[in-house]
């Protein structure tokens, strides 16, 4: 066997085996966290049930300081009448400014002369190491 396909045996086992020790480490730390989790969970909600109870918003003790406030989200459920929206209201700013990669990169395939101003690209190689 020649040096060279030793040495990539040999780094591809060794890249394998941190790779298992990664998803060892990796799915330990996440049951613990989700224990803790869950543990924060009830905490929280008996820190709400609190305020609530008080009629208060933030509380002040010896260990620190806990407050509550209300956090409102969005989203919809029917994208096609928020782009509609979006368009008939000229409000560009209710969206995310983010370009999808997989679409972007499909439309750069199909229209390579059409590039968007202002468009960045990094590109890099990865390597990606698979079991036999």
């Amino acid at each position: 066997m020649s040096e060279g396909k030793l040495n990539a045996e040999k780094l591809t086992t060794v890249y394998l085996k941190i790779k298992d020790k990664r998803s060892e480490l990796s799915a330990d730390f996440k049951e613990k966290d989700a224990e803790l989790l869950e543990q924060l969970d009830k905490v929280k909600r008996a820190l709400l049930d609190y305020c609530e109870d008080q009629g208060v918003d933030s509380v002040r003790t010896s260990a620190g300081l806990f407050y509550r406030s209300a956090r409102t989200r969005y989203w919809t459920s029917d994208w096609s009448s928020m782009h509609e929206f979006v368009l008939e209201h000229e409000a560009p700013e209710l969206l995310d400014k983010r370009v999808n990669q997989g679409n972007m990169k499909q439309f750069l395939e199909e229209n390579p002369d059409l590039v968007p101003k202002g468009l960045n690209v990094d590109s890099e190689y990865v390597v990606s190491v698979r079991r036999k």
